[in-house]
């Protein structure tokens, strides 16, 4: 895979990015992609390495070192395929994931992992731009409709992987703009929502329906839903806070984080013209001028320091209870091939915002009804489940907003849970075993599942989901055949091509990990 010595002859060259003292006065995305020599240098830097630990690190299981070899030889059309192969919408993973399949890449023993996230990015990219992707509505319909409740990645993913089985596919959504949290709780500078609008509007060329404005249990019973589709799926995500119990909590000026970036996100989009709910009056949460405090140091409270930046706070603390990272920047607890809880900076902390690791809030101070600073600790551990305080350490930071990002506890109850009377897990998710719920003919995927996670494992989820309903729908539950025309190689004739092996079998099978061919069962 790649070049021989690749890995020993080019240094890795991660996204460019720009200047963090330019990019705090917009909106735009806030890094852009090497050129095409450089992308073909980076995939050259996979080191065929004989146990590719990067599928192990992609729940997706992407064919990594596949596509790593066919763009070091210039290949990108068929890299592309190797790429829709396994994930739906690698626009969205190669922008946002935190690319747990950089963490396991063997390289990342002792120096730096193969730019995976870049190179996936700029394959999908180089397909948009060049036109090899485009709409591929199913050659017949099965008679069979879904209906899909939420459109944040595992509601897409499930929804397209129906569709391409012949299922005609609703998708209801209870914002303004399909998505989920990839429309309204990331912000535009790590992913521009165009990027959204143009995989969606490929979806509706391809048959799948989408019903935005649409509230579940409120505008339309679970019932009447149940009433005109064949099968239900709810992918409606891990929406339930999870919240900070001190005194103080119920100050003026303190704030989930998810409602903040809800609100910016909203604003952006009314700056760009494009449709947006309006903030009901009083209920502005802004960041302009004030001193910010954000409990929580994972990715939604990094997008919080990035958007209170962009909008002139005065400055953005973070406090975090993880413990300080070690030298090597990987935790004891993280050992590879694990991925990494916190990492030695982002985007957001080079953009002028500040983290203290080993901190804990314990109460949250106030001037009548109004926050004004909050009151921590310094503690001790591995995570938040075995904090020690350190005696002696409190200290006082003043605050006039205060933003809680310490992740999500379940899925709403209230809605289509409550109505069909779903049965839940000890979390409170949903439980859904084998992706089947305790109701015969709804199905649950998605962080509705197995609680908050990662958009890779959002999209795994929906495309798993969707053979298990497309079995109970009738359908074999099978893999998807491409035609030998879907299928391209740069070197017309050259016997390993993908083109040239399409045509002498006739068609192949996409796999959820890997190729099969039909003739001699590789």
């Amino acid at each position: 895979m790649g070049k021989l010595r690749g890995f020993l002859e080019y240094p890795r060259r991660a996204f460019v990015k720009r200047d963090p003292r330019e990019r705090v006065r917009d909106y735009a995305r806030y890094f852009s992609l090497q050129d095409e020599n450089t992308l073909r240098e980076q995939g050259a830097r996979c080191m065929d390495c004989g146990v590719p630990f990067c599928h192990e690190g992609c729940p997706l299981g992407n064919l990594i070192p596949d596509w790593n070899d066919l763009v070091w030889r210039g290949r990108w059309r068929d890299a592309l395929v190797k790429l829709h192969a396994t994930n739906n919408f690698p626009e969205f993973t190669g922008t946002i994931c935190p690319a747990p399949c950089e963490s396991a890449c063997v390289l990342d023993i002792n120096a730096d992992p193969v730019t995976i996230e870049q190179i996936e990015l700029a394959i999908v990219t180089k397909g948009f731009e060049e036109g090899w992707i485009k709409p591929e509505p199913p050659d017949q319909r099965s008679g069979k409709t879904v209906g899909v409740i939420g459109s944040g990645p595992a509601g897409l993913a499930v929804a397209a992987e129906l569709n391409k089985r012949g299922h005609l596919v609703t998708v209801y959504e209870r914002d303004e703009g399909p998505g989920g949290l990839m429309r309204f709780g990331v912000p535009d500078a790590k992913l521009e929502k165009w990027v959204i609008d143009r995989r969606v509007r490929l979806l509706e060329e391809e048959g799948v329906r989408f019903e935005c404005d649409c509230d579940v249990g409120r505008s339309v019973s679970t019932e009447e839903l149940r009433r005109r589709h064949d099968a239900l799926v709810i992918a409606i995500g891990s929406r339930v806070h999870r919240d900070l119990e001190v005194p103080g909590r119920e100050l003026r000026g303190v704030h989930f984080a998810m409602d903040y970036l809800y609100q910016r996100n909203r604003a952006v989009a009314r700056m760009e013209g494009r449709p947006a709910r309006d903030v009901p009056p009083g209920a502005e949460i802004t960041a302009r001028g004030k001193r910010v405090v954000v409990v929580g140091g994972g990715d939604t409270g990094m997008d919080c320091i990035s958007n209170a930046l962009r909008e002139g706070a005065r400055d953005v603390l973070m406090l975090d209870v993880y413990p300080p990272l070690p030298p090597s920047g990987r935790p004891p607890m993280s050992p590879w091939p694990l991925p990494p809880k916190r990492t030695p900076t982002t985007y957001a902390l080079e953009e002028g915002g500040k983290r203290r690791f080993g901190c804990e809030v314990v109460e949250i101070l106030g001037d009548g009804d109004h926050v004004t600073a909050v009151r921590a600790r310094r503690v001790e551990g591995t995570s938040s489940r075995d904090l020690r305080p350190i005696p002696g350490s409190e200290f006082v930071e003043p605050a006039d907003l205060v933003l809680i990002a310490i992740g999500f506890a379940h899925p709403e109850h209230e809605g289509p849970i409550k109505e069909l009377q779903l049965d839940l897990d000890a979390r409170g998710n949903v439980r859904a075993p084998v992706y089947g719920t305790s109701v015969e003919g709804v199905f649950a995927c998605g962080d509705a599942r197995i609680g908050q996670s990662l958009v890779v494992t959002a999209i795994a989820e929906g495309r798993r989901c969707a053979r298990v309903v497309d079995r109970y729908l009738g359908g074999t539950g099978e893999l998807r055949r491409l035609p030998a025309e879907a299928l391209f190689a740069y070197e017309d004739g050259d016997p390993n091509s993908l083109r040239h092996q399409a045509e002498v079998a006739g068609s192949v099978t996409v796999g959820e990990a890997f190729w099969v061919g039909p003739r001699d069962g590789r």
